[in-house]
């Protein structure tokens, strides 16, 4: 521990006495510092014993002493020692009725112990404290280095929230509690949610301190209800990957600062590595999935082992994400697959499930369990985004996601990837025309075909086949547009559809004769039939 008023007056050599503020001798001290200024507060930073003889000061005056003591102590001295036999042979009563008053320490320093020594004891014991700190901090780093390697993540944390005398906690990519020490620790972590998330809106290396927020849910003598937790992010990249927590009851020591970076650096390199284990299982999973897509099941199920579960063996769901430049998508530095992509992992490892995803240029593919976490994620993720887009935000990251499209297939099996695949396509295609951020294949069959009749080549088709007609209209001839919507409307019935337009069925049956004259085409195919209702209602929705 760094010294204090108490060690030095229990110095041998020094010969110190205490003549005022005995009861707070035990305050560290930062340094010995001498000054016979009258006002040498603009020096100080705090947490000095200041050396004085009283050269330039009347220290026999009560109310200047009462001044001088009181600046001193404002500015953070811890004590004062008093030079006697120089400038006077004791301490003059004004000056020690100050310093009681004040409760400032006051030590009386012999004639023949010099300044210097008391600045070199000091020193060294400052030296030494931080020698200490540094030896025990290289001890802390060989032993969570070694439960790092035997128990992983969680002996790390075991061994860190003994070397601090607290807790630690580690949290995924997604902000949920991976791993905590002691067992009890991971109730008091679950409550910083909220700030691990705004932490990992910072970029990485990040960090933030916590004070007070109520302490674990247990009773007994290490209940702690007023912790300080320290916040880091863990990760090179710019988002980070994950999180650590140190809850003490106090600020951090030397020794405890050293055993909390050497776990940042080594569950940063375990973050590393796990992101290079991570590429090399992204390679197998694009292979899988080409078998897949490829109608070779039985293949994809030899490569991917155990390693996807029983996904492949299960009914799935297939992911098309896109993001690309003409979809809106970002063009800056960032990977616009990275929130969906952390997202439907977490929720996948959180539940236990398997997951396999696989970017593939512009677009990111993947096959998650059928009504299972990571599907719902998708879908939940999408829909805040979708939400703040709604109302003119950045979305729920840092804005590479602003143009996420995402389009999910009904549920299928191996022998149906390629098809399921197809159907995320198309229902990626329909939320790009929609304006959305996702959509279900399963939706498209149970709404409308109209809405896809919106599309610029949809419009073209529909105005070049009617044109003739609208141009006929125009002249004031006849009808022809309106009779032939009320004739589609009403199946072919004459009657019906005459009454509709109020004249007789010859004169519609005259005008049908018109349109299929100025068309070229025949009003008995049904295929013409079909067209033209399909442009009547791209035309009529404009």
């Amino acid at each position: 521990m760094p010294p204090t008023l108490a060690s030095l007056v229990h110095h041998s050599a020094l010969k110190l006495t205490v003549r005022a503020g005995e009861d707070r001798l035990d305050v560290p001290v930062r340094w010995a510092h001498v000054s016979e200024l009258a006002d040498p507060v603009p020096y100080m930073e705090g947490g000095e014993l200041l050396l004085i003889t009283a050269l330039k000061l009347d220290a026999e005056d009560p109310e200047a002493m009462q001044r001088y003591v009181r600046r001193l102590a404002k500015a953070g001295v811890v004590g004062l020692g008093f030079a006697v036999g120089v400038n006077y042979e004791d301490i003059p009563k004004a000056l020690v009725d100050a310093a009681e008053e004040e409760g400032l320490p006051l030590l009386e320093v012999p004639r023949r112990t010099p300044f210097l020594a008391i600045s070199k004891a000091v020193s060294a014991a400052i030296a030494a404290d931080q020698y200490r700190a540094v030896t025990a901090g290289f001890a802390a780093q060989r032993e969570l280095t070694k439960q790092a390697l035997t128990d992983g993540p969680q002996g790390l944390l075991r061994a860190l929230a003994a070397q601090v005398d607290g807790w630690a906690a580690l949290y995924d990519a997604s902000g949920a509690v991976v791993g905590a020490a002691p067992e009890w620790a991971g109730r008091r972590a679950g409550r910083l949610t909220a700030e691990v998330e705004r932490l990992r809106e910072r970029p990485a290396p990040a960090s933030a301190v916590v004070g007070g927020g109520g302490g674990p849910e247990r009773s007994g003598p290490d209940d702690r209800h007023d912790d300080r937790v320290e916040l880091h992010s863990l990760g090179t990249g710019r988002r980070p990957r994950a999180a650590l927590a140190v809850g003490t009851a106090s600020a951090l020591g030397t020794a405890e600062r050293y055993a909390v970076h050497s776990a940042i650096a080594l569950l940063t390199l375990t973050t590393e590595r796990s992101r290079s284990l991570n590429a090399a299982q992204q390679r197998i999973g694009a292979a899988v999935l080409c078998m897949l897509l490829a109608g070779e099941p039985d293949h994809a199920r030899a490569v991917a082992g155990d390693l996807y579960g029983g996904l492949l063996d299960a009914p799935f769901r297939v992911i098309v994400a896109d993001a690309t430049p003409a979809s809106g998508g970002a063009d800056g530095g960032g990977d616009p697959f990275d929130g969906l992509t952390e997202v439907v992992e977490s929720a996948a490892a959180r539940a236990g499930e398997a997951v396999l995803v696989v970017p593939e240029g512009d677009r990111l593919v993947a096959l998650v369990a059928d009504g299972g976490a990571a599907a719902q994620a998708c879908a939940q993720y999408t829909a805040s985004l979708e939400s703040a887009r709604a109302a003119g935000g950045a979305g729920p990251e840092s804005g590479d996601e602003d143009g996420l499209v995402v389009g999910l297939s009904a549920p299928a099996g191996p022998i149906a990837a390629a098809a399921a695949y197809k159907q995320a396509e198309q229902a990626l295609s329909v939320a790009r025309r929609r304006g959305r951020v996702f959509v279900e294949h399963e939706q498209l069959a149970a709404g409308s075909v109209l809405p896809l009749l919106a599309d610029d080549a949809v419009k073209a088709f529909a105005d070049g086949l009617l044109r003739a007609l609208h141009e006929h209209d125009a002249t004031g001839r006849g009808d022809l547009v309106a009779s032939l919507r009320a004739w589609l409307s009403r199946h072919g019935q004459w009657d019906a559809a005459a009454a509709d337009l109020g004249v007789h069925r010859h004169t519609l049956r005259y005008r049908m004769r018109r349109v299929e004259e100025i068309l070229g085409r025949s009003l008995d195919d049904p295929d013409v039939r079909m067209e033209l209702w399909l442009a009547l209602k791209t035309t009529s929705a404009e």
